[in-house]
């Protein structure tokens, strides 16, 4: 593990952990990259990278703006925000 860490310590990769060391904080985000990919990677061809830019922006503002999730008592990310303001 000395190795990996000292190899990404000279290409100045910074790894993304907790002080404990655990990389629990990176699961939102893993979840959120695997949902993208489930809904609009898997089994499309982009014939660009400015197509597939152009489609992650897209699902970005859908994800924050029109996507309900069950865990936010079936509201959007910025629904679920706005409630909380209005409180």
């Amino acid at each position: 593990m000395k190795i990996y860490s000292h190899r990404l310590k000279e290409e100045r990769i910074f790894q993304s952990m907790s002080r404990k060391g655990n990389c629990h904080d990176n699961s939102v985000m893993e979840n959120f990259f695997g949902l993208l990919k489930q809904e609009i990677y898997y089994g499309v061809v982009y014939y660009s990278y400015e197509e597939l830019k152009s489609e992650i922006e897209r699902y970005i503002k859908y994800y924050n703006e029109q996507r309900i999730k069950e865990k936010l008592g079936w509201m959007s990310p910025i629904q679920y925000r706005l409630s909380f303001l209005a409180a």
